[in-house]
């Protein structure tokens, strides 16, 4: 299983939006938390393992309606 975290730039007054629209139709989007500074939503995804990170983004993030910018960390592992 690979974690990602990926930032969300949106269209101005459209970060709800985004929000409900990532977590309905983006099945591997587990998180969405509004932020403030340059992007307005962190999505946590947890993608397969052998799953091209840069098509998930590009075809299911990036498509979402009034998303207009992305940034994508890779996390490696988690400390509890």
């Amino acid at each position: 299983m690979q974690t990602i975290f990926v930032m969300v730039k949106c269209a101005l007054g459209k970060a709800y939006r985004v929000a409900d629209s990532a977590v309905q139709n983006v099945e591997q989007v587990s998180e969405v938390h509004s932020t403030s500074g340059q992007y307005d939503l962190l999505m946590k995804c947890y993608l397969a393992d052998g799953v091209d990170i840069g098509h998930f983004v590009t075809e299911k993030i990036q498509t979402l309606p009034d998303v207009k910018d992305t940034f994508t960390l890779i996390a490696f592992k988690a400390f509890t």
